[in-house]
């Protein structure tokens, strides 16, 4: 069969189990539009590139399966490179395909024109190649959903010539083939040896990581497996989670302190441990907000991307394994042993983390504590930066991993509406959340179009102290004076009309309590403005 090379990429992303595309059409890229209805791919029409690659990034962290956009040469790869970062940060699963111009050496202004495109994307993520023939667009297509399945998720780039997606080209590619699981280790002898140095520590304590989460829930739906707990019960280890490893650990567990690496305190934690075991996870500077953990024990070190094996310091010992694997044989290979670390000193120094917490936020831990209240548990939380969701996500239980999604690492603003908007497209009746501030969500808030569009049950909390308060906090701090702080904002309430969405403003947790659950079954979004003064 033979069709254009636009039309045969969608037909092959379908066959490759992409249901969804988000992105914007344009002139240079409206090829790639020719094959998408024809091939049963839904397009979800974004209202600016940012919106569609954080809606791809919400869908891929939602489903588990690669987001997928379409963007154009120039202005429209530029727009989604924050998307893209954001998602090589997060180890994000998502294919990005832009059309290109034929040749830019030795011709000047072009429509859309770039010095060089494809090394533009490669700076925000794993890699950006440009395919020079329809076989090429195919082989790299099929590289990227392979890499995504075996290896650390990080999104891809693809960008291929006008004259090429407009040529007509044979189909090329194979029908579906099983890409193959994430490899197996090589070592024969890395389960007995984590299980030795486990069973001789008195003070172990192993840290659950964002890469850890299959180890908590194999598939979505699934009942909780006991490895995890059977894991920490043998070892009598403590544990820690990272923020994205949330809920492998359920938040009740004896010897466990939550995802409170980032309080200074968590270092004295670490001093005390005679090995750590890090799975999933490279204990970045947004993990601990320090450059060290602050342990001079060894350190076993479980993960698949060989980036974050090659680190030496802390007495590292790499095991290049998938999470679950491991947690799974190395639970199975341990007998029972104690440990030095005592329950009520794990939960004093949670209670005195917790106090910290609402002392340095104050009043938005009872607001969070009621938001959850009204939630069902099976609600997917995504956040933006904003104090807010700082406060909530290190104190708010979660009974199941990946539920709560927030943009570390790259840090942008105005992620949570247009990746809840993604999310909720991929959960479909399942229950989404976005929760923004005031500042933050006027970076995207036209994707609020969007929502209303599709009809999409979505809460959507937005936080207002009318001030980028984190950074005037930061400035005090530093004993700089707060400037360029203070902004004056819509009005949210008209603003929500105005796009045909509903609205709430409540003036106690009650009335929050009831304005969530009322927009959890509403055809549409609803944007529940709350004033950081509400009443308690």
């Amino acid at each position: 069969m033979k069709r254009p090379l636009g039309a045969q990429i969608s037909h092959m992303l379908k066959d490759r189990g992409v249901d969804v595309i988000f992105g914007i059409p344009g002139v240079h890229n409206q090829e790639m539009y020719r094959g998408i209805e024809e091939a049963g791919i839904t397009h979800v029409l974004a209202r600016h590139e940012q919106g569609a690659g954080f809606m791809a990034d919400g869908y891929a962290r939602a489903t588990g399966r690669p987001g997928v956009a379409y963007v154009i040469t120039g202005p429209g790869l530029c727009n989604i490179m924050t998307p893209m970062g954001q998602a090589y940060s997060d180890s994000v699963p998502m294919l990005v395909i832009s059309s290109s111009l034929d040749e830019t050496a030795a011709t000047r202004g072009q429509l859309h024109q770039m010095k060089d495109q494809e090394a533009a994307a490669r700076t925000v993520c794993d890699w950006s190649e440009t395919a020079t023939s329809a076989e090429a667009a195919y082989a790299l297509i099929d590289r990227a959903l392979g890499e995504m399945r075996r290896d650390r998720a990080r999104p891809k780039h693809l960008t291929v010539p006008i004259a090429l997606l407009e040529a007509t080209a044979p189909k090329g590619w194979v029908t579906r083939a099983d890409l193959g699981p994430r490899p197996v280790p090589t070592e024969a002898n890395w389960v007995d040896y984590a299980a030795l140095r486990l069973q001789e520590a008195k003070r172990p304590l192993v840290i659950f990581g964002g890469g850890a989460r299959d180890a908590g829930f194999p598939a979505p739906g699934e009942a909780r497996p006991e490895a995890v707990m059977q894991f920490l019960r043998r070892s009598g280890a403590a544990s820690f989670t990272t923020y994205a490893g949330r809920g492998i650990v359920l938040d009740d567990a004896p010897l466990h302190f939550g995802a409170m690496l980032a309080r200074p305190g968590s270092a004295e934690v670490f001093a005390k441990a005679d090995l750590v075991v890090a799975i999933g996870t490279q204990l970045s500077e947004v993990d601990l907000w320090r450059s060290r953990a602050g342990h001079d024990a060894p350190t076993i070190r479980v993960d698949i991307d060989p980036e974050v094996l090659a680190v030496t310091q802390d007495l590292q010992i790499p095991v290049r394994a998938d999470a679950q694997d491991f947690v799974t044989r190395v639970a199975a290979a341990l007998e029972v042993s104690g440990s030095d670390w005592e329950v009520a000193e794990v939960a004093a120094t949670r209670q005195r983390w917790q106090a910290e917490i609402e002392a340095e936020r104050p009043g938005i831990l009872p607001v969070a504590d009621a938001l959850r209240a009204a939630l069902p548990s099976d609600t997917m939380i995504y956040s933006d930066m904003t104090q807010f969701a700082y406060a909530a996500k290190e104190i708010w239980p979660m009974d199941r991993p990946g539920h709560w999604h927030h943009p570390s690492g790259f840090g942008t603003l105005g992620y949570a509406l247009p990746a809840a908007i993604g999310g909720k497209i991929g959960r479909g009746d399942k229950p989404v959340v976005a929760i923004a501030g005031d500042y933050g969500f006027q970076y995207t808030l036209q994707e609020l179009m969007v929502a209303v569009e599709l009809e999409l049950p979505l809460p959507i909390i937005l936080w207002d102290n009318g001030k980028l308060g984190e950074i005037e906090d930061s400035m005090i701090r530093a004993q700089i004076a707060p400037n360029a702080v203070i902004q004056k904002n819509p009005d949210f309430i008209k603003l929500a009309d105005a796009y045909g969405a509903a609205s709430a403003r409540p003036t106690s947790l009650v009335e929050m309590q009831a304005a969530v659950k009322t927009a959890l079954t509403h055809a549409g979004p609803t944007l529940i403005h709350i004033l950081s003064d509400i009443a308690l």
